[in-house]
């Protein structure tokens, strides 16, 4: 990575947190509610702050690998370390990575689309029509992407006090007794919870490009944090709604409970709301469209990811017209993805940081 592409695409940390936390508060959140209280009722709430923990321990060990390794592009890093056969390998894996990601994530968008707001129109044409603009946004670079990161997520600060009028109806004792059943099905709900705090292994590719990398962990922090609060908000506010057998009833509960909002001169306004949430969605496969092409330009030793970019959306809309997965197809895309996340954003950086001390150590035992 050359210093004025570097420069060229260079995030603030605002806009690092702004990514980081979009491509995880934009994946699973509708269902969350409803998934945690299969497992362990009204306590699964306790479940997000043990993944909030992991999550964050996770990402700090990222930002602590990269300290250790040379300075330059987490590929370029390895190649010194390792050779140029790393350079390769971790570009393939981290273009799959950020392509499953992105298509995943832009696959849920568009069943919920046809699920709440547009049922007659064919899932390929709502496909274009999420393309294009995320083309538009992703060609500018990681730099415009941070933008648009930082736009969306500022403007939509208001969005959790809207859950605060559901708690008009709500019944604060469907919370008690905590730990009812124990803390068996606690653990058993953290298993989703990764899910939720996915997306932490962009830190490896978006780090080079932090202006102030001092800040990344506090960036990574802060970012958790506000996807810990977005979760457990949403989560207590349909414990506290639903009924604890009624919340397993409904896919989308965090939709579900703003139908006791209402307005004269609005009917159904948790459509609304979705169609809304859609924006904040594009925070998850926009960013990963933008580093999976990336990955593959510098793979292939290019500078410009626009080519890269326009063949994945072309690639898009033609499968599209084809086929596209459904409900229970993208769920298993989701455990798969977990599975991914596991490895490469929490097993990855305990690997580097036990071959960097192993490192240090022989250089320290051949200059002795």
């Amino acid at each position: 990575m050359s210093t004025n592409q570097a420069a060229l695409n260079e995030i603030t940390f605002v806009q690092f947190v702004a990514l980081l936390f979009g491509l995880q508060v934009g994946i699973g959140l509708l269902a969350l509610p409803q998934e945690l209280a299969e497992r362990a009722g009204t306590d699964g709430w306790i479940s997000l702050l043990l993944g909030w923990t992991v999550s964050t321990g996770a990402s700090l060990l990222i930002v602590t690998a990269m300290k250790a390794l040379p300075k330059g592009s987490f590929p370029e890093q390895l190649s010194l370390l390792f050779g140029k056969w790393a350079y390769k390998a971790v570009y393939v894996l981290f273009a799959l990575w950020a392509f499953y990601y992105s298509y995943t994530c832009l696959v849920r968008t568009i069943l919920y689309t046809k699920v709440w707001l547009l049922q007659q129109t064919p899932m390929y044409i709502t496909m274009l029509l999420l393309i294009v603009p995320s083309y538009t946004i992703a060609r500018g670079g990681l730099r415009v992407v941070g933008r648009y990161a930082e736009l969306i997520v500022t403007v939509s600060f208001w969005v959790p006090l809207v859950y605060l009028l559901p708690l008009k109806d709500a019944h604060w004792l469907y919370l008690f007794p905590v730990l009812k059943d124990g803390w068996k099905p606690i653990f058993t709900a953290f298993e989703i919870t990764p899910l939720s705090f996915s997306g932490i292994s962009a830190v490896f590719l978006l780090y080079p490009f932090l202006k102030d990398k001092s800040k990344a962990a506090a960036g990574v922090i802060v970012s958790n944090s506000l996807s810990l609060f977005t979760f457990v908000l949403t989560t207590v506010v349909c414990f506290v709604y639903f009924s604890p057998d009624e919340i397993t009833v409904y896919n989308e509960p965090v939709v579900n409970v703003l139908k006791t909002i209402q307005f004269n001169f609005v009917e159904r306004i948790e459509v609304l709301f979705l169609a809304y949430f859609l924006i904040i969605f594009s925070l998850t496969w926009i960013p990963t469209a933008h580093l999976a092409v990336y990955c593959t330009t510098r793979l292939f030793g290019g500078q410009d990811h626009r080519a890269h970019l326009r063949v994945w959306c072309l690639l898009l809309a033609g499968a599209t017209f084809f086929y596209i997965p459904g409900f229970h197809q993208n769920d298993r895309m989701e455990r798969v993805l977990v599975w991914m996340e596991l490895g490469i954003g929490y097993a990855l950086p305990v690997v580097l940081l036990l071959y960097a001390a192993l490192f240090r150590h022989r250089i320290r035992r051949g200059s002795a």
